[in-house]
């Protein structure tokens, strides 16, 4: 049964569910996004990118083009407006692909080279599909494998810890009675969000004034004011309607370039970017390579554990895909090592990417716990169960809460697990066997500062000012449902402002920390503005306005584990004659804290979910080593679940309050996806006996692992 924990004060509203407030003028068409708003006079760049993958640019023939219809100007490395990358920004230093044309250097296919800018978009992609660039080219490499001698331990930022240790994993590995010791892999995989990324700029009044699609219009302001030697004053940036952003949507070389384009036309100019664009620009997920080393007692203890792993970062900024972080959380041994190494590359820098670090870490360690339990004899929940952790295995701090197990229980009640016959290879229908798997899940569920305003109006109305950012999760909706929890009012009675810099500064919406943060400042303005209220009188005709800052019990806040957790099941069909695998049942059940929005939420579990399918079975960017480009850098060669490959998928919860905690609520947006790749390999080893430790799951590596399974049979050696 679904349960939602709720606050004291609880009116209803929050743990309701709700439709999104601008779900019709989404439905309609009455939303606009940052690429349709109407301006008057406005110009349309359009980004030229490089076509080698490392050299100089020897020269950008730009006379022809400025003499064709409509072109207004061509920006490059060579008359381009002064910027200043020596600064650290919300997320540490800028990726130097936002300082556009400062010199001219190459570092990767795709790398931004000039902005031709015309009267019409039609206009400026001519333009710039006839700009000749020449280049002095250089050998490039762009090969990533594991076990490259060149692979480095990064230094720990604040966003990563590159390596932790405790005991002697060596040792430990070599008392154990059951060791496992594999490899897996992951491929590059991209974002790609249903909205371009898309920006406006123009000069206003002396203020520059940006429509974008973001994450954080406190967050792309800022970068924008430090970029351009500007009083942050003197930037505003406002963000309404979000088609989605996955993590992609940050500070890009789109608005870098709009911003550029007025100060050179004093007029305003909007960037697209076209898809194929996208692939080089806007960051992706890293492949990585990773080894786990499990040491365990003959009843599946874990005694060793140790996750090495591997990914790429570009020549110019360094970014790490933490994939190995997960461990730090889940599983405690005596002996506990986890390292993150980087390989540079002539490609572009990877970014975060929906569940970074989570996503690709959990299927070779929720892999890894399976072929532990196969080898134990035990199975894969009851070893979970036993090696479930008091504390953070690395930290030693307490956890904020951790349902783990509860979510896990519900799962093996609603999926029939306990049903399940642990045996591979054994349930047939026809030309498809079938199999189970399962996985745990988690992510971070962290808080950010966050300023909030809550207006009592004349007519009985309230209006909430958050500089919040729905990227497609409801954050409107959640905001107007706590604001109207703690008002004691119906939600009808509520107003929400967000997505505008000139709010005030807020956390951006990433890393599972929106709601969570946001909450918090409208719960304590709202509070604030109960009181005033209680004093009676009349509401003056500009209302009464409470306001809220977080950034000092953000700061004090008790040092915990705090995560969302879940357990992912999943039950596939493999087609023993072409390979195919086709995902029949996908179950999640997970452990979020206060649920704000159960419609909503549900949606973001599903998504999710899908996303981890997506994920097995299909996504893989492959890059040319010949050109450093993608092969097939578009919708049509870049392959994800679509329709007919998802099957019903079932999300839900279970009660998990978190004691002392300001807020009560945790993260959802991530951590469906967490889990999913493992739980379907899982149940295709289930179903065939044969494990996959390579994403994706492609119909001619199924047929290719049955061969191998042949011929090793033939010769009378075990399985893989």
């Amino acid at each position: 049964m679904t349960t939602t924990t709720r606050t004291p004060a609880s009116t209803g509203a929050v743990g309701s569910a709700h439709t999104r407030l601008e779900g019709r003028d989404k439905v309609t068409g009455a939303a606009r996004y940052a690429g349709e708003i109407p301006f008057a006079d406005l110009a349309h760049g359009w980004l030229v990118l490089s076509t080698v993958a490392r050299g100089r640019i020897r020269s950008v023939e730009d006379a022809p083009v400025l003499a064709m219809p409509g072109v207004l100007t061509v920006v490059h490395h060579g008359n381009a407006p002064r910027v200043d990358t020596d600064y650290v920004g919300m997320l540490g230093r800028p990726n130097p692909v936002i300082g556009l044309f400062q010199h001219d250097r190459v570092p990767f296919s795709g790398w931004p080279v000039a902005l031709v800018v015309a009267e019409t978009p039609e206009q400026a992609r001519e333009a710039a599909e006839a700009l000749a660039v020449r280049y002095d080219e250089e050998p490039h490499d762009v090969g990533f494998s594991a076990g490259r001698t060149d692979a480095y331990t990064p230094e720990s930022n604040p966003m990563v810890q590159a390596e932790t240790t405790k005991g002697d994993v060596a040792a430990l590995l070599k008392e154990s009675a059951v060791v496992v010791d594999e490899e897996y892999t992951t491929p590059e995989e991209h974002h790609h969000p249903m909205e371009p990324h898309a920006a406006t700029a123009r000069w206003d009044g002396g203020r520059l004034d940006v429509v974008d699609a973001n994450q954080g219009s406190t967050w792309v302001a800022g970068e924008l004011a430090s970029l351009f030697s500007l009083d942050p004053a003197s930037v505003r940036v406002r963000s309404e309607h979000v088609g989605g952003a996955f993590g992609s949507k940050g500070v890009g070389p789109h608005q870098v370039a709009a911003v550029m384009a007025t100060t050179v036309l004093d007029r305003p100019v909007r960037v697209v970017l076209t898809r194929r664009q996208m692939f080089s620009l806007v960051g992706f997920r890293s492949p990585t390579a990773q080894r786990i080393r499990l040491g365990a007692d003959a009843d599946g203890r874990l005694l060793a554990f140790d996750h090495q792993a591997q990914s790429l970062t570009s020549t110019v900024h360094e970014f790490i895909e933490s994939s190995a972080v997960l461990g730090r959380v889940m599983y405690d041994a005596d002996a506990h090592h986890t390292v993150h190494r980087l390989v540079r590359l002539d490609v572009p820098t990877p970014s975060w990417m929906r569940a970074p670090g989570e996503a690709p870490g959990s299927f070779a360690l929720e892999s890894a716990l399976d072929e532990l339990a196969e080898k134990c004899g035990v199975d894969p929940i009851t070893l979970r169960v036993r090696n479930e952790p008091d504390a953070g295995p690395v930290s030693g701090l307490p956890f904020s809460s951790r349902n783990l197990l509860a979510c896990f229980e519900e799962g093996a009640r609603r999926f029939g697990w306990t049903d399940r016959d642990p045996r591979p290879g054994v349930r047939r229908e026809g030309r498809w066997l079938l199999g189970t798997g399962t996985a745990a899940a988690t992510y971070p569920s962290g808080v950010g500062p966050s300023t909030a305003a809550v207006t009592a109006e004349t007519d009985g109305t309230f209006t909430v000012r958050i500089n919040a950012a729905d990227i497609g999760t409801g954050a409107r909706t959640a905001m107007a449902l706590v604001a109207a929890d703690t008002l004691k009012v119906a939600p009808d009675r509520v107003r929400v402002r967000i997505a505008d810099s000139d709010l005030g500064p807020a956390m951006i919406a990433g890393g599972s920390m929106g709601t969570r943060s946001w909450a918090w400042a409208v719960t304590l303005a709202a509070d604030e503005l109960v009181k005033r209220l209680a004093l009676g009188g009349a509401i003056p005709p500009g209302g009464i306005t409470t306001r809220s800052n977080t950034a000092e019990a953000v700061g004090a806040l008790e040092k915990k584990e705090r995560h969302s957790f879940g357990a992912q099941f999943a039950e596939v069909a493999v087609d023993v004659t072409t390979g195919e695998v086709r995902v029949r049942r996908l179950l999640g059940i997970f452990a979020a804290g206060t649920i704000v929005n159960p419609l909503t939420a549900r949606s973001q579990f599903i998504g999710g979910m899908t996303w981890g399918l997506s994920m097995a079975l299909h996504e893989e960017a492959i890059r040319d080593g010949a050109t450093g480009g993608h092969v097939g850098a578009d919708l049509a060669g870049y392959h994800f679940a679509a329709h007919a490959d998802v099957p019903h998928i079932e999300a839900d919860w279970v009660d998990d309050p978190v004691p002392g905690d300001p807020v009560g609520m945790k993260g959802i947006g991530e951590i469906g996806v967490v889990g999913v790749a493992a739980a379907i390999a899982n149940a295709v080893w289930h179903a065939t006996g044969e494990r996959h430790r390579d994403l994706p799951i492609r119909p001619d590596r199924v047929l290719g692992a049955a061969d191998a399974a042949r011929r090793r049979a033939e010769r009378g050696e075990p399985r893989a």
